[in-house]
């Protein structure tokens, strides 16, 4: 009942000590074990049986019937899960909970192939991905059921939910099911994707005669709640017990300081607490922090450290000194110009046709304004930004795929494909209305880092398709409503990381030293990531590190920050843990 979205079937109790079906019964569900604590007839069983949990892996109790008595066989390794359950009546289905129809996405049983896919999705939500070959090996599962919901028009997975078969389990009395594993891509644009596998997995269960579905959800998760109890459900006194790890610790550690941390911030604070390190909050607002292990301190600012010099900030910092540098050595780059007077954006776009015109000076994509083609919305750009800064640039615009590189040190740590937000239509909204539908799912999957702003620009790259901002847009028609890629604009990023071509490699690490700068991330134009053709666009600073799943970014960041700390230093024999891995 850990949510966030599969369904396929979950097998019979392993026969590894687990206990015969109907006692002890223990289900591996690919990120850990559901023991059903109404199978164990000793609390210390029980216990015992989630001390084994191994690691990496979430194992939890449920229908724990004296949750009080087994905190009390290990009261400083277990705690009790803080989630309400809530159950749905499958004999008497509300309306509200029967599975409907989708023209965007279709349900149904996962196959060995989507494991990438899901595991994508779990780690994107801070969750624990599916075992290897687990999948694979459903056959021998049969009381587990995976379900995903699919993009008709690309094919790509948009969640994912699992379901237990109760009586299948354990011979349960009660004709129960349960809902587990529940997770949605924060990038999909598609709506009620969750709703979809929730409704789905509930008709799976109803049809297979179950009397009524459990799931838990964080007590906190008032949204969700909100939309459980619409759809009927209701909650019931069911307990659920967890072990203490390093997965589970926000669970168990109390109530913490409210920091009010960015996303970018707060991945990287959290990655130096897991190790031992030291963090001291100096301005939550501007991601400003100290880190300090043992007598050495680093300050940074998000994934901007000490360790970067002003002068190659500075090298960053300003997009037309970028430029002349990375061409100086040949770093291939688009055509740019210092855009003065009308008549230069006149002329800069008589030259290359089809041009980009932003500030020198500037991040997450505010005042860029891209592929412009005629001269009025030309000089409409250009006047917008020169109100804005001092220094404006004209700049070829490049045709191909948006690819930010991320390079700590001399690796890349991460590379992904940015494409700019686009609503599906329903035939019965607004593009206005999808928009701001889309903005809130994407606000909500990043923490309120990334929405869709409703501007010149966004209505700008509408009107260019022939369309208003109070079109309905006809059912199942995508469409893109802004032409850059920024996560805070509402772009999305896609990991790419294992297709990289090693020429766009190689480009990213030797701008990097020519900058001068250890960390920084940067924004190609490529045909393909496969292949060696690009264009470098620009350099950030100060890279985002979030979004980048699965990628370890700030793993990577704190490799590079404190070395004495990687994972294959510490768990060298003798070797100094600075946190529990």
């Amino acid at each position: 009942m850990e949510n966030a979205l599969s369904l396929k079937h979950w097998g019979a109790p392993p026969k590894d000590g687990m206990g015969t079906v109907g006692k002890c019964v223990a289900v591996h569900c690919g990120w850990g074990r559901v023991l059903f604590g109404q199978t164990f007839d000793k609390s210390d069983i029980l216990a015992a049986q989630l001390m084994e949990e191994e690691a990496g892996q979430r194992d939890l109790a449920i229908y724990v019937r004296e949750p009080h008595v087994l905190l009390s066989m290990a009261p400083q390794t277990l705690f009790m899960d803080p989630s309400h359950s809530f159950r749905l009546n499958l004999k008497e289905l509300p309306a509200s909970a029967k599975a409907v129809e989708s023209t965007m996405f279709t349900v149904r049983p996962a196959e060995a192939k989507d494991e990438a896919a899901v595991n994508r999705i779990y780690t994107s939500r801070g969750m624990v991905s599916l075992q290897d070959g687990y999948l694979g090996d459903m056959d021998n599962r049969q009381c587990v059921t995976v379900l995903v919901a699919e993009a008709d028009q690309t094919g790509e997975v948009l969640g994912v939910v699992m379901g237990i078969d109760h009586s299948i389990a354990f011979d349960d009395p009660e004709e129960g099911s349960s809902l587990w594993a529940l997770a949605v891509d924060g990038q999909a644009a598609v709506p009620a994707v969750g709703i979809g596998l929730v409704t789905s997995l509930a008709d799976h269960f109803r049809m297979a005669g179950r009397a009524f579905m459990d799931l838990s959800v964080l007590h906190d998760n008032a949204e969700a709640i909100k939309l459980y109890e619409k759809m009927g459900f209701e909650r019931v006194p069911v307990y659920t017990v967890k072990k203490k790890n390093p997965i589970n610790e926000s669970l168990f550690i109390g109530p913490q300081r409210a920091e009010n941390l960015n996303i970018y911030a707060k991945i990287i604070i959290d990655e130096a607490r897991r190790r031992g390190i030291s963090v001291e909050i100096e301005d939550a607002e501007a991601g400003l922090f100290l880190l300090t292990l043992g007598g050495r301190s680093i300050s940074c600012r998000e994934s901007l450290s000490e360790l970067t010099s002003a002068v190659a900030m500075s090298r960053c910092d300003d997009k037309s000194l970028t430029h002349r540098i990375l061409s100086k050595v040949d770093i291939k780059v688009p055509a740019q110009a210092t855009l003065r007077t009308r008549d230069d954006v006149r002329g800069f776009l008589d030259t290359y046709g089809r041009i980009v015109i932003k500030p020198a000076r500037g991040e997450q994509g505010h005042g860029v304004f891209v592929d412009l083609c005629s001269e009025d919305e030309a000089i409409k750009a250009f006047d917008e930004v020169r109100d804005q800064c001092d220094h404006v640039i004209g700049e070829e615009f490049v045709n191909g795929r948006d690819l930010r590189i991320i390079v700590i040190g001399d690796d890349v740590a991460a590379a992904a494909v940015r494409r700019p937000p686009r609503v599906t239509g329903d035939g019965q909204h607004s593009i206005q209305e999808l928009i701001q539908r889309l903005s809130r799912r994407r606000a909500a999957a990043t923490g309120g880092e990334s929405r869709i702003p409703i501007d010149d620009e966004t209505r700008r790259c509408i009107q260019a398709q022939g369309y208003g901002m109070n079109t309905i847009l006809g059912d199942g028609v995508v469409l893109e409503v802004r032409k850059t890629a920024n996560l805070h604009c509402g772009g999305t990023i896609h990991d790419v990381t294992d297709e990289l071509h090693p020429d766009l490699r190689a480009a990213a690490i030797k701008a990097r030293q020519v900058l001068q700068i250890p960390v920084v991330g940067f924004d190609f134009m490529v045909p393909r990531v496969d292949g060696p053709d690009y264009r470098v666009i620009e350099a950030n600073e100060r890279p985002g590190l979030a979004n980048h799943e699965p990628q370890p970014t700030a793993e990577k960041f704190i490799d590079f920050l404190f070395p004495e700390t990687r994972k294959e230093l510490v768990n060298q024999p003798g070797g100094k843990r600075g946190a529990t891995p």
